[in-house]
């Protein structure tokens, strides 16, 4: 596989291992190879016993002494707690801009806005809402804020959402409300509408992951074979 310059190996790794589990390839209390994702990936063991130990204090992967890395429990109640958690610490940052509306930050989150309101592409579309996100986290929030934000955007992955071509008429209404919210100095809502954005986010997922046979419908419990 040919490497991604400006990526880090580690950020490579979090990503196969999270695309495997939301294909099905890898589920709930599988064992992770680390010798096939090194292969996979054409990396050393390094950058993956980096992303082992990410992933395990995210709650993605548990180790075992001696016996390596094991998926955690990956149900309809993790993807929509991790949704839940995305939404709350997006919303501390998208708070603090309507505080402290920046015109510069402003014209930007405009811009992005605008880009997604005239796209139908979902590609497109998803890197101008990852953009819009970054512009936030950026300007508002601290370093400890970051890492917890960067932390749980390793289960909204670019890969999941660009497949996703209902995402436009579903989530732009969130953008707008938000972008209003700032321009307005309105934290609190500024603050529900990346929770709404996000509960939306993790209502779609499961739903995708029901139908991809990923997880089981009614109560989505682990699917395993």
């Amino acid at each position: 596989m040919p490497k991604k310059y400006g990526v880090k190996e580690k950020d490579l790794v979090v990503a196969h291992v999270v695309n495997l589990v939301l294909t099905g390839k890898l589920r709930s209390g599988d064992r992770i190879d680390r010798n096939e994702i090194a292969q996979d990936l054409g990396l050393s063991r390094v950058p993956i016993q980096e992303a082992v130990v990410q992933m395990e204090h995210d709650g993605i992967l548990s180790t075992r002494y001696h016996r390596g890395a094991f998926v955690e429990r990956f149900d309809e109640a993790f993807v929509r707690e991790h949704h839940e958690l995305h939404g709350f610490l997006t919303g501390m940052a998208s708070a603090r801009a309507a505080a402290e509306p920046d015109p510069g930050v402003l014209d930007r989150l405009g811009a992005l806005t605008d880009t997604l309101r005239g796209t139908r592409d979902s590609r497109v579309f998803y890197d101008a809402a990852w953009q819009y996100r970054t512009v936030i986290t950026d300007s508002y929030a601290g370093p400890r804020l970051t890492a917890l934000i960067r932390s749980v955007q390793a289960f909204t992955p670019r890969a999941f959402w660009v497949t996703y071509l209902s995402d436009h008429d579903e989530m732009l209404p969130f953008y707008e409300d938000e972008t209003a919210a700032i321009r307005g100095g309105d934290e609190e809502a500024a603050r529900n509408a990346c929770i709404a954005r996000s509960e939306t986010m993790g209502r779609i997922m499961v739903t995708e992951l029901v139908r991809r046979g990923v997880l089981r419908g009614a109560g989505a419990s682990p699917v395993t074979f």
